[in-house]
């Protein structure tokens, strides 16, 4: 079977550093961090104080109050990234073949905080009183569903539900559905709100998060002062088109979707495997895919996290499939600005790295201090470069054992 080419034709986003692609992108070109003290809920007593949370966001500039009561926030997060995306894309869904057209919209929890509020509802005034609203506001599908339904959008509609992977596995499994034939135009990323108190407290827990109480000092992937994510929260959305499809209609191309795999660990539940090695395999796997040489790579968007153990096993991954070019390249972790995204991440991250390499300049990892001996790659630390990268990585790695690596090449019209 042909391959057909795929492009980057739309974007969109809501996460900590802006409620736009625009105002984002030029938060990380200003290497601005958008943790703070959380304001969610009561943190009093509470180890972990901050996070990424998502600012003046509205949703009513987009959606009707009454379907609001329907909707979760990572919904609704998801919700205004895809308008945005769509807008942006200048689709005119009227003459568009929405049979043809899917959405692949991951979340790693779904509507916890829904869960949580309407348990304590139901043992204030009894179960059969939650809201009847309860089940489909919380389960993850459906920030792709109410996505597919809003637009009208009868192709593929699926929600990867593989942790911190999950929306790098959209975007690239909504690539290959074009890339095969299945399907011309697709809508996919990842959304994610559970900054609550019982999402916070599992992961405090069970010692994954960052008890930093300095922003600056939170995260701070490759630091070797780091100690744990910061959570955050937010959706990152991508239009992709058959690239024979978008000429014919005009459409503006930010970048071209060149690879993609996924694969496990099949290790351990929440550590990666020694020395990165699941997470080399995928890197490998996706340059193939791509038919891309490693050494034609010029930026990876990290996973980063600022876990000890996320960092050292992603830099020995890089090292192991690049080799002597590993030192060549650059790496950064936007998580330094907004924090982790947890199954929103890959969305996010998907989206700042078409918007890389369209517009020339990598993102910093920044409040990046005090280096480690053991990580002695080039990092980017704390001011993102005017350089035009051919070709560009983003990589997710998520709990149970999952990796996912899509990659990307700069359009040229």
């Amino acid at each position: 079977m042909e391959k057909r080419r795929v492009v980057i034709t739309g974007l969109g986003t809501v996460n900590p550093l802006g409620n736009t692609v625009a105002e984002s992108w030029n938060a990380v070109k200003e290497g601005k961090c958008g943790i703070a003290p959380i304001t969610h809920f009561d943190t009093t007593g509470c180890k972990v104080t901050l996070a990424g949370e998502v600012k003046n966001f509205d949703p009513a500039v987009c959606i009707e109050k009454r379907e609001l009561r329907k909707m979760a926030r990572f919904t609704q997060f998801a919700v205004v990234a895809a308008q945005e995306a769509v807008t942006d894309s200048g689709l005119d869904l009227e003459v568009t073949d929405l049979s043809r057209f899917g959405t692949i919209i991951s979340s790693g929890i779904g509507g916890l905080p829904t869960i949580e509020e309407e348990h304590t509802k139901g043992e204030q005034k009894g179960f059969d009183k939650v809201s009847p609203y309860f089940v489909p506001m919380s389960i993850g599908n459906m920030a792709a569903g109410q996505v597919a339904i809003r637009f009208g959008l009868k192709g593929m509609c699926s929600c990867p539900t593989t942790a911190c992977a999950g929306g790098t596995n959209a975007i690239g499994d909504a690539f290959h559905r074009i890339r095969d034939g299945y399907e011309d135009l697709m809508i996919c990323g990842g959304t994610e709100s559970c900054i609550s108190p019982l999402g916070v407290g599992g992961f405090t827990s069970m010692k994954a998060l960052s008890t930093a109480a300095d922003p600056e000092r939170a995260s701070i992937p490759f630091d070797a002062e780091r100690s744990g994510f910061v959570m955050g929260e937010g959706c990152g959305v991508l239009i992709l088109e058959e690239l024979s499809h978008a000429k014919a209609r005009g459409a503006k191309i930010y970048a071209e979707m060149v690879g993609y795999a996924s694969n496990c660990d099949a290790y351990h539940f929440t550590a990666p495997a020694p020395g990165g090695a699941g997470g080399a395999a995928c890197m490998k796997l996706a340059l193939a895919d791509g038919d891309v040489a490693p050494e034609q790579v010029d930026y990876i968007n990290a996973h980063g996290t600022s876990t000890h153990l996320n960092d050292s096993c992603e830099t020995a991954a890089i090292k192991t499939v690049f080799g002597e070019h590993a030192y060549k390249l650059a790496v950064s972790s936007t998580k330094s600005m907004t924090g982790h995204l947890l199954g929103g991440a890959g969305g996010v991250e998907g989206v700042f790295t078409a918007m890389a390499l369209h517009d020339g300049f990598l993102p910093a990892t920044i409040n990046l201090k005090v280096p480690d001996p053991e990580l002695d790659l080039d990092y980017i630390p704390n001011h993102g470069r005017a350089v035009q990268a051919e070709y560009a990585m983003s990589d997710s790695l998520g709990f149970g054992g999952h990796n996912a690596c899509i990659v990307m090449r700069r359009w040229e019209g």
